[in-house]
């Protein structure tokens, strides 16, 4: 069994009525940004205040929202022959039995576990997990609608796993990550961003014919355990995630995963300075709960240090009953703005239509960054876009703009990557665009990769 496999290159044809009627949304939105004096934004991009800390214009969508509407129901999904599946968790710990739900009907299905990250190249269709096998296939058998299966999981390092299940040509697969079995194996932590991985499932749930999440602008819920469209691929997976998680293994860095689920249930952010140096938060960070906020927010107090490797983290508030997310409110609206954490905030997006190399400003700042780069200042790094962050009145004191993509949405419309440390020692680093993340494979991202983890995980 493998797992490579062709892209298919098939795509749902989308009419031509919704494409007007997108068209038509995102000609009738308006933007009001502060300060007045700031550059009205070109059309296709959304913007939030970032000349103050408070609400995100006028309440409206992001663009990468507006690009959402109408595809309820009606979202983008794979045509390949798929089996549908997921664990009743987000995470496990070594050794712990795992309830899997099959979701669908099959004659006879076999089943085995992979480890993501370290096959032998790049995730590039959206519809595939990648990974090296661990232990046996498993033949589980007839399977019909809500079956559930439990499973052993292997005494297996931390890391993102998948279930991959066959019968035929069909192919479903099933993630999770598998947490230490004590926080504080290895001094690195890297967060998994399960919570805003399922606010981007546009899966129809219920059979109303529209997609259960708030993106469809009638509900403010979304369920935090079920199956993902695209065979059971985590949304962006191949952009966002696989590339950092495939770079971070063949390095061959030692690392504990944790999923959003640790980071609620962890009592203090004391505990989490106790036991890492270094937290990569390596994804799209959108969504997370007050208890979230706080212990990271602690934990950087205390003295631990943060990486953010893409843009619009921390940005919602969300809370969680019974596995069900209700969005609350933009964090900066709370009076909590996110870039008093990360150092950056959300700016702007323009659904990636425009990217551009991070231009290197204040190297002399973090000059252990760029060490064995030959960059200086004015040079271009790799390339990004698509959501950017940018510095604001609440970005700690001290914060370095160490690089930046000016004007990428129109003038005015610079992403920002910072650097900034605290009086108790904290480091932390953000990107401001995505994602470096994405770029990890890039030979000059990688050495700074290598500089960062090494400089913000030293004791």
């Amino acid at each position: 069994m493998t797992t490579d496999e062709q892209l298919d290159l098939r795509r749902p044809i989308i009419l031509i009525g919704i494409v007007a009627a997108l068209t038509a949304i995102a000609a009738a939105l308006s933007f009001t940004l502060s300060p007045a004096e700031e550059p009205a934004p070109p059309s296709r991009v959304t913007a939030v205040d970032s000349g103050g800390d408070g609400a995100a214009s006028d309440g409206a969508p992001t663009s990468e929202e507006i690009g959402l509407i109408g595809f309820a129901g009606r979202v983008l999904d794979s045509k390949k022959p798929k089996l549908t599946a997921y664990f009743e968790s987000e995470s496990f710990a070594p050794g712990a039995s795992a309830r899997l739900v099959v979701d669908d009907t099959a004659r006879s299905v076999t089943l085995r576990f992979f480890r993501a990250g370290g096959e032998g190249r790049p995730t590039i269709p959206r519809d595939v997990m990648l990974g090296t096998p661990v232990g046996q296939a498993v033949r589980i058998g007839a399977v019909r609608a809500h079956r559930v299966v439990s499973l052993r999981i292997g005494d297996w390092p931390s890391g993102v796993y998948f279930a991959r299940l066959t019968c035929g040509n069909r192919v479903g697969y099933a993630p999770f990550v598998l947490r230490p079995r004590l926080l504080g194996e290895h001094r690195i932590a890297v967060v998994i961003p399960t919570q805003t991985w399922q606010a981007y499932n546009f899966r129809d749930d219920n059979g109303d014919g529209r997609a259960d999440t708030w993106y469809t602008w009638r509900t403010s819920h979304a369920r935090l355990i079920r199956a993902f469209l695209d065979r059971g691929v985590p949304p962006h997976w191949d952009r966002y995630d696989a590339p950092f998680i495939r770079w971070i293994t063949h390095s061959q860095w030692k690392v504990d995963y944790l999923s959003d689920a640790e980071l609620r249930d962890v009592p203090t952010g004391r505990e989490l300075a106790n036991d890492y140096t270094l937290m990569i938060f390596e994804g799209h960070h959108e969504y997370v709960t007050e208890h979230e906020y706080d212990v990271v927010m602690q934990y950087r107090d205390l003295g631990g240090n943060l990486a953010f490797l893409s843009a619009n983290n921390f940005f919602w508030k969300i809370t969680i009953h019974d596995d069900v997310m209700t969005r609350i409110a933009q964090w900066r609206d709370l009076g909590r703005p996110e870039a008093s954490l990360i150092g950056v905030q959300y700016r702007a997006n323009d659904r990636g239509t425009h990217r551009g190399p991070w231009l290197l400003r204040h190297t002399a700042a973090v000059p252990w960054l760029f060490a064995g780069t030959e960059l200086g200042p004015g040079d271009g790094v790799s390339s990004g876009g698509i959501e950017i962050d940018h510095t604001a009145p609440s970005s700690p004191p001290g914060t370095t703009v160490i690089a930046e993509i000016p004007d990428l949405f129109g003038p005015g419309f610079t992403a920002q990557m910072t650097y900034y440390e605290t009086p108790a020692g904290a480091k932390v680093f953000a990107a401001g665009a995505f994602s470096l993340a994405k770029e990890a494979a890039d030979p000059v991202v990688s050495t700074l990769l290598v500089n960062l983890l090494t400089t913000l995980s030293a004791p």
